[in-house]
């Protein structure tokens, strides 16, 4: 990473290690940011740090997830995060104001930065040139407590664009040409960074579509430089003394990533990786069908790309409008952290001017901040949409969560956000698509999928703003001190204090509660929609632990998982590859342990969720044959002796089938500090034996 930007910001905040790819270091985190999804577990957890005030240089709580308020639970959670903000120091952002990586990026995130929010989206900053980390709720607390976010050093992989997009062509068809190439899984461990003379033509809206999607790909973060552009986009924000450059040395050197595909299955991958990766280094099949691709670069010309779509259900799932038009339209929605800027919905009202929903469709309009509602209410943006017949939605999360606007039975749903993973939109069996604000206010007026190059119209030229409207009265700012004292923390009746972890038992007898297939998300492990207001209350949450993925008519997860406990043994979730992708909800790791679960063997975790389960003491073991996750069931018993040698030193672990009388290996990949976490019970311990 010699000479890139993420090494540069790094080298500036390093507190312990080396840069060295794979080994663990400490960084310093300038800002944190939580959202009330995540947020109330967060500052509950800050506040049993014993830590009364903030340490980091700058913390916000966003309230933008739970704004229904269906029942008391959230508006109770919005009333504890608004005095706990005031209370200890953290800026509030109120309900209304926008999505937390909207509003930091328009208020807060600044070049050269680091930022650690307990939302997976977090890298949006990285536009701005900040690196921008998605974690979980207790390392976010930490953070927030000044103490230093651990994680893998880094491989920083180039992006190099060249060109200029063509008209109809959006910074979201980008992101989703680099998941067709990269996909969602195999990149755990990397940073995302964005060169190439293509750059310039990006506005930093634009280049935050990119580093938000780059959630997708499972990276660690992405991130651009700062140049005259990002500049320009601070001094219209009026933050013009926050701009600092930030580029990469012109001799920057990337580093290598290596995959695992399957020749037959990731045929297209293995194709576009030839032809976009130029130093990629793809070895012959093995016994099993995979084959190894080494690369550290992947160069995309932006002339060249087309409109793109991510097809139900996962946002890898890459196609071209082209190939999709003509597919009957149900449900249009433009928003979310994705595409909700000033720029996306000026685009989509400037098609609208004058035309009309096609019947057929539903058309959703969510601003992603106070700020953009505004200004298209100023400019009459907003009210050449209503003229048409869209639906404003409120500036917060919505639909992306699965919070209301789910689509009906069968019917296809177009959507501007980062994920479709099946049920996400709160319908089972869902058709959602992932498209740009261009492809989707024109399936909007055509009623069908339909490319916007087809349109009877010349893409609308949206000026640049010289001059947002920058109105904070939405934004809380910290109290001093002394007026903090006095202040009265606000605790209702279901926001209950999390349970901690627990040391983990010298000997694992466990039964294996449920086994899992391959790119399990953290919404199959921990649902949202309408169960999100119960995040505040840990052991009603637990009662939903693997609910879409539970048969209908057998006892729930939670039911065996409890049965299990009350017999005495532990339980074991058994899973695939890339299992705990998606969000950073420690809720997946937080609610498991609260029944019961103290261990995880999967064929691969992604980065966030291993994280959470050492912070919740639950010990991720990973198969050292992959095969061998073929040979177990789920009910199978499972044993491990010595764990505590295990947790220790060890870089395997013998796992006994007591079952089906077999031993198995499986590797036990931690640092030394998760190693001292899970001996301690887990991060809050951990941090508490540190500050006595």
């Amino acid at each position: 990473m010699q000479g890139t930007v993420t090494q540069k910001i790094l080298t500036g905040h390093l507190t312990c290690g080396d840069l060295e790819v794979g080994r663990e270091i400490g960084i310093r985190i300038d800002q944190t940011l939580t959202q009330d999804a995540t947020g109330t577990t967060a500052f509950l957890l800050f506040e049993a740090m014993g830590v009364e005030r903030v340490r980091a240089e700058l913390s916000v709580s966003f309230v933008d997830h739970n704004m229904a308020q269906f029942g008391p639970e959230n508006h109770n959670d919005h009333l504890y995060l608004q005095s706990i903000a005031a209370k200890v120091g953290a800026y509030h952002s109120r309900p209304g104001n926008g999505i937390c990586h909207q509003v930091h990026l328009e208020r807060f995130a600044a070049p050269g930065k680091t930022l650690l929010g307990s939302d997976s989206h977090t890298p949006t900053a990285g536009g701005m040139g900040a690196l921008a980390i998605g974690a979980g709720g207790l390392d976010v607390a930490v953070a927030m407590g000044g103490g230093a976010f651990y994680l893998s050093c880094p491989a920083v992989v180039a992006v190099e664009l060249k060109g200029r997009l063509p008209d109809w062509v959006a910074p979201k068809d980008i992101i989703l040409k680099l998941l067709s190439i990269l996909t969602t899984r195999g990149n755990v461990g990397a940073v995302v960074e964005y060169c190439g003379e293509g750059v310039a033509s990006l506005s930093v809206p634009a280049r935050a579509t990119c580093t938000n999607m780059g959630a997708e790909l499972g990276v660690t973060a992405s991130v651009f430089g700062a140049d005259d552009t990002t500049r320009a986009f601070l001094a219209a924000q009026g933050r013009a003394d926050q701009f600092t450059p930030l580029s990469a040395e012109p001799d920057a050197q990337y580093d290598r990533i290596t995959k695992r595909l399957h020749a037959e299955q990731d045929a297209v991958v293995i194709e576009n990786i030839r032809r976009y990766c130029p130093d990629a280094e793809i070895t012959r099949p093995d016994i099993d069908g995979m084959i190894e691709v080494s690369l550290s670069r992947v160069v995309i010309d932006l002339s060249d790309l087309a409109p793109l779509a991510s097809a139900p259900s996962s946002p890898g799932n890459v196609e071209t409008v082209a190939g999709l038009a003509g597919t009957k339209v149900d449900q249009v929605i433009i928003g979310s952290c994705t595409n909700s800027s000033l720029h996306d919905l000026m685009v989509a009202a400037a098609v609208l001017a004058g035309r009309k929903v096609h019947p057929r469709v539903e058309l959703g309009i969510a601003p992603g901040s106070r700020q953009v509602l505004k200004m298209l209410s100023d400019n009459g943006s907003l009210g050449e949409m209503v003229a048409a017949g869209a639906r404003i939605l409120e500036c917060g999360c919505g639909p992306c969560i699965g919070q209301g606007f789910s689509p009906g039975n069968d019917r296809v749903s177009l959507r501007t956000f980062n994920r479709n993973f099946a049920g996400r939109s709160g319908t089972k069996g869902d058709k959602v698509y992932l498209v740009s604000p261009e492809t989707a206010v024109a399936a909007a007026v055509t009623g069908e999928i339909t490319d916007p190059r087809r349109l009877d119209m010349p893409q609308p030229k949206i000026p640049e703003v010289s001059e947002f409207l920058t109105d904070d009265g939405m934004i809380i700012p910290p109290l001093g001190p002394d007026e903090a004292a006095r202040v009265e923390i606000v605790r209702g009746p279901t926001i209950v204090k999390p349970p901690a972890g627990q040391p983990l038992p010298e000997k694992i007898d466990g039964q294996v509660l449920i086994k899992v297939g391959e790119k399990i998300t953290t919404d199959h492990i921990m649902p949202a929609g309408p169960l999100l207001k119960l995040r505040s209350n840990v052991p009603e949450y637990a009662k939903h632990v693997f609910d879409p993925l539970n048969e209908s008519g057998e006892p729930t997860f939670a039911e065996r998982a409890v049965a299990v406990k009350q017999a005495g043994r532990d339980g074991v979730v058994v899973a695939g590859d890339s299992y705990g992708q998606g969000s950073s909800r420690e809720h997946a790791a937080l609610c498991p342990m609260y029944l019961g679960v103290r261990v995880v063997i999967a064929k691969a975790i992604e980065r966030i969720h291993q994280a959470n389960l050492v912070n919740f003491a639950i010990l991720p073991l990973t198969f050292t044959e992959a095969a061998d996750y073929e040979r177990i069931d789920a009910a199978d018993r499972l044993v491990i002796e010595d764990v505590a040698g295990a947790v220790a030193s060890a870089e395997s672990v013998t796992v006994r089938n007591a079952t089906k009388e077999f031993n198995f290996t499986c590797r036990v990949n931690l640092s030394d500090r998760q190693r001292e976490i899970l001996a301690a019970g887990g991060l809050l311990n951990y941090t508490r034996q540190a500050n006595v």
